[in-house]
């Protein structure tokens, strides 16, 4: 097998391998380093169906991590989805009114983050051994919520590794701000800045950006990386799930071997459902890829205009880690529509830091035919809550529901009736308030950990570990600063 190489989006870039990639997350001139191609899959969807999500992520990785030796993938593998994970199939599918819901949510902190979380470290562990890295890793990492825990909850005391965390102030859930401020590790710092995820996401690029940075903390010993979903090392984990989901609806005998499915990811950042498009590239039947936004609507009017517009009020909803209007691995898809023209994407990039817009040529749109976006309303994704409740007795959390609804409305739109498979991206217990408020006002008068007991009555379900051991764990990180100040904040931390 060829050794696969990577390269930037925005060509400045020399080739790198897969481990090289990871350690750096971000090029050098800015870009997202991409697969100079997109590899098929070795195995039939008969095959795929037969295997263990251990097994389904090694066939896929090992594709795309081509300089991880058979032994490397599979010890990082067998060490990132064990019993961290309260399910043994480790990703489920779970048929609710006519749609299958791919429940991302049971690893350590109960969100689909976990699912390439779990690995990364392992990934990245091992990158820096294989490359002689002797200067301790810093992961810097912007979070609408979920990313920071996590990744703090893989990255806790990880040797050779510190980890920061920045997170909006105002922008996450109860639940999730406890999360990370109740994290130990004595490598892991966690920090609310004023400010929403965009500035933070724009605040931590920045310093990635940095070449005056990059060398006063290489004289100290120390280089920056990313476990946003920036880096690769984040993204191929994430093409698993929906291989896997494939195997298991033609295992149950749900789908035929080679029927198409239609996926439906309610997405922020675009690296969910990009993984989706890799799975679909790498030869997984998916036919359309429907992207569901929430009131945060810029990729949805993307879709519809093919225009890309930061320009507008950025809005806290109930499914806060959707509310970003810099969705960073769209890039990735704009390199693949441009024909991987790497002069094409760093143009409309330099448009988009320069006056917040771009607009993609018409051949690029023609290009965008796997896809169609649609976006629900915070009445509507607190409807879809209730309704789906009411009728099944299954609960989701708002990001799911934003998925729900979009995929309902999908289908009626356009008489699709092509069997779908929705990413359901977090736990119920992590929305508690929106959650239970959704399905009855009544609940909004309770307190966040009362809900929770209410919560697990109601839905049968068993209360994450997750949360039991947040409940009365004590608050270790109480830091908060401005935008300006994160650079120095990471220096303090460094001792630098």
């Amino acid at each position: 097998m060829s050794e696969l190489l990577y390269g930037s989006t925005r060509g400045g870039e020399r080739k790198v391998t897969a481990s090289q990639a990871i350690l750096k997350g971000l090029a050098d001139d800015g870009g997202l380093f991409v697969p100079e191609r997109i590899p098929a899959l070795p195995l039939s969807m008969g095959e795929l169906s037969r295997l263990s999500y251990q097994e389904t992520a090694y066939a896929v990785m090992k594709e795309f991590l081509t300089d991880f030796t058979e032994e490397e993938l599979k010890s990082c593998i067998a060490r990132a989805y064990d019993d961290k994970f309260d399910v043994k199939e480790i990703a489920p599918v779970r048929e609710a009114d006519g749609a299958y819901y791919l429940e991302l949510f049971h690893g350590a902190t109960i969100a689909f983050k976990d699912m390439a979380l779990s690995i990364l470290p392992h990934l990245m562990v091992t990158a820096a051994k294989k490359n002689r890295v002797s200067n301790e890793i810093v992961i810097l990492t912007a979070t609408s919520g979920d990313t920071g825990k996590a990744a703090l909850a893989g990255f806790a005391d990880v040797p050779g590794t510190k980890i920061i965390v920045f997170y909006p102030r105002d922008g996450v859930s109860p639940i999730q701000k406890r999360q990370m401020v109740t994290q130990k590790g004595e490598n892991t710092l966690v920090v609310g800045i004023h400010g929403n995820f965009d500035d933070a996401q724009s605040g931590v690029k920045a310093m990635f950006g940095d070449r005056a940075l990059e060398k006063e903390l290489a004289e100290k010993g120390f280089q920056l990386s990313s476990a946003n979903s920036i880096n690769i090392g984040r993204l191929v984990p994430q093409i698993v799930y929906y291989a896997y989901a494939y195997g298991q609806l033609l295992k149950s005998g749900a789908i035929s071997d080679g029927e198409e499915i239609n996926v439906t990811v309610p997405t922020g950042n675009f690296g969910n459902i990009l993984a989706a498009y890799y799975a679909k590239r790498a030869g997984v039947p998916i036919g359309k890829l429907i992207c569901a936004s929430n009131e945060n609507k810029v990729l949805f009017d993307f879709f519809r205009t093919g225009i890309y517009d930061r320009n507008r009020e950025f809005i806290l909803t109930s499914s806060p880690s959707m509310d970003i209007l810099i969705s960073s691995n769209l890039e990735r898809l704009i390199y693949q529509i441009a024909g991987c023209d790497s002069e094409t994407d760093a143009a409309l990039m330099k448009e988009l830091s320069e006056t917040g817009r771009y607009q993609i040529t018409p051949a690029m749109e023609a290009a965008l035919g796997d896809f169609y976006g649609g976006y629900a309303s915070e009445a509507e994704t607190a409807a879809e809550i209730s309704r789906l409740y009411e009728k099944t007795g299954y609960v989701i959390d708002p990001h799911t529901a934003v998925a729900s609804h979009v995929y309902r409305a999908y289908r009626a739109q356009t008489g699709d009736t092509r069997k779908t498979v929705i990413a359901s991206t977090a736990s119920p217990y992590k929305f508690t308030r929106s959650v239970m408020k959704a399905i009855d006002p009544k609940y909004d008068e309770m307190e966040d950990f009362s809900l929770i007991d209410v919560l697990s009555a109601l839905s049968g379900t068993a209360v994450p570990a997750a949360i039991e051991e947040i409940r009365s764990a004590p608050v270790r990180h109480k830091g908060q600063c401005e935008i300006g100040e994160m650079e120095n904040v990471v220096k303090a931390f460094l001792k630098i």
